[in-house]
């Protein structure tokens, strides 16, 4: 062993070992202690913000470091104000308005000036699930002159959204993108629909505005005509999108984990308004489908990337499973005849997310594969939002539902502030640079 270049290669081999190895994390999940779960929130968390730009020196408040796209830090602060509701936890409540409102862009619509050349309906309408979850669970509403409140935002969001329904192909929703010149403006997927369809489900819920859930109806229903959800007596599939020139005929029969989600959460927010039976047996028919694909032994696993023998989830994908978690538990909130089914899952890959999050030189960065029981060195942004959500949605049931809007009925409710027609004045498009 005198050799120095067998020295260096030993040397390097222990330290990639030390690097990939669980050697024993300080997250020790008891999944039925509040105060375990948080804990456990709070050290993921801090992983988090490894990757968020805001506090660093001539960081961009509000969002992450590259490759990570503007979506995903809506959905980062979409968890992380859902870790604020659940554990009580006011840590970071501060960075989340300042992150919030900085994104929001000058006319609070989250269209603002860094994204406004490449914003697609999808990163919005991710936006408008955080800023709904705002309103939900009673977020501060913003301070100071002229600042709208959460709600005025959210209604915003959605009529902006709503104003890009396009009956002039495939007889209706919503194109991937919003501006000609991206590409993708020719495709209409589902995730940017579902985004519409659950935030009007959500503003009719708390508003007890009927417009909003006919829109949602409407939405979902234009979904189901077309083909990108796929109901059967049963059981439910929920596809990726199709390209207009074909009339949305060709349809890319890719299932992810968020769009089942965010169908499935919009499904039990439309029964909770409704009660209706026939809302009720589209949740379960979703949750059926979703809950065939997205679980393998009890444990959730991005199914159309993930493999036993390989992985080759993209930066986006790693993402879905957060997204995914969240509507699980609100779904099992809001349709609570779901709860029986759903919170097992939680709870067995909450144990397995744990169990993965023994990576990087401080042994708690989590992992991508939580089938593995142990870290399985993949890591990122997406891992570290999916552990969190899995976890936090064990307290699901433990602190109120997410609110309605506070009436002489209601008395204990949301009370941000609203604007029904936020968001409806006509908005010329940006400037294409030549």
């Amino acid at each position: 062993m005198n050799n120095p270049i067998k020295i260096l290669r030993l040397c390097w081999s222990l330290l990639l070992l030390s690097i990939l190895s669980p050697v024993g994390s300080s997250i020790k999940l008891n999944v039925t202690s509040n105060t375990s779960i948080c804990d456990a929130t709070s050290i993921i968390t801090k992983g988090i913000l490894d990757y968020y730009e805001g506090t660093r020196f001539n960081g961009t408040v509000g969002m992450f470091q590259q490759p990570y796209y503007w979506w995903k830090a809506g959905s980062a602060f979409g968890g992380m104000l859902e870790n604020w509701y659940l554990c009580q936890n006011d840590t970071f409540e501060s960075l989340l308005t300042d992150a919030m409102l900085h994104q929001a862009g000058k006319d609070y619509d989250y269209l603002p000036e860094n994204q406004t050349m490449v914003e697609a309906n999808d990163d919005q309408g991710v936006w408008g699930l955080t800023i709904m979850g705002a309103v939900e669970r009673n977020f501060t509403d913003p301070q100071g002159k002229d600042v709208p409140g959460w709600l005025a935002m959210a209604q915003s969001i959605f009529n902006q959204m709503y104003s890009r329904w396009d009956t002039g192909s495939c007889g209706g929703g919503l194109r991937w993108q919003i501006y000609d010149w991206n590409k993708g403006y020719n495709y209409k997927n589902t995730i940017s629909t579902a985004c519409l369809f659950q935030m009007a489900a959500r503003l009719g819920r708390y508003t007890g505005n009927s417009t909003y859930l006919k829109v949602a109806d409407k939405t979902f229903q234009w979904m189901v005509d077309i083909g990108y959800i796929q109901l059967n007596t049963s059981s439910g599939r929920v596809f990726d999108g199709a390209h207009i020139e074909s009339n949305c005929s060709d349809i890319t029969k890719l299932e992810w984990s968020y769009n089942h989600g965010i169908v499935l959460g919009g499904c039990a927010y439309m029964y909770n308004a409704t009660k209706s039976p026939e809302w009720g047996m589209n949740t379960i028919k979703i949750l059926n489908g979703a809950t065939t694909y997205f679980f393998q032994n009890k444990t959730m696993l991005e199914t159309a990337c993930q493999r036993p023998d390989r992985v080759f989830c993209n930066n986006d994908q790693r993402t879905f499973k957060s997204i995914f978690s969240r509507m699980l538990g609100l779904t099992s909130v809001m349709a609570p005849f779901t709860s029986e089914r759903i919170d097992p899952l939680i709870v067995q890959s909450a144990e397995a997310a744990a169990l993965s999050c023994t990576g990087g030189f401080d042994n708690e960065t989590c992992g991508l594969n939580w089938l593995e029981g142990k870290n399985d060195g993949y890591y990122g942004l997406g891992e570290q939002l999916s552990a969190l959500e899995v976890i936090q949605n064990l307290l699901i049931h433990k602190r109120p539902p997410p609110y309605m809007a506070k009436t002489d009925k209601n008395k204990v409710g949301g009370v941000s502030k609203g604007d029904p027609a936020a968001g409806t004045k006509p908005k010329p498009p940006p400037k294409k640079e030549e």
